[in-house]
C-alpha cells in the first residue's frame, strides 16, 4: 500500500489470493470507488486504487499460546 496524506486514493499491491478476490469483486461492484490498475500473470500480483475511507485494515496483537490452545480446543469441540 502506498501514497501520502494528500492523496485521495490508496494504492494496494498484493499477492494475497483472498485479498485479490475481495478487491476484484469490490472493484466490479463499485467501479466509481475502486479500480484494478494492474495485474501480473507471471507473479500473480494485482494492483488496485481505492478511494480513501473505503479501505481499512487492523493490526492485532499475537495471541498467547494459552489462548491459541483454548481456541483450537473450542473449534475441535464445536459441532460441524
Amino acid at each position: 500500500m502506498g501514497g501520502d496524506e494528500k492523496d485521495l486514493l490508496i494504492h494496494i499491491r498484493t499477492h494475497n489470493t483472498n485479498l485479490k478476490k475481495r478487491l476484484l469483486d469490490y472493484s466490479r461492484r463499485y467501479p466509481a470507488i475502486c479500480q484494478q490498475t494492474d495485474a501480473d500473470p507471471e507473479t500473480g500480483c494485482m494492483e488496485f486504487d481505492i478511494e480513501k475511507g473505503w479501505f481499512s485494515f487492523r493490526l492485532t496483537a499475537p495471541c498467547s499460546e494459552k489462548r491459541r490452545r483454548a481456541a483450537s480446543e473450542a473449534a475441535k469441540a464445536a459441532p460441524q
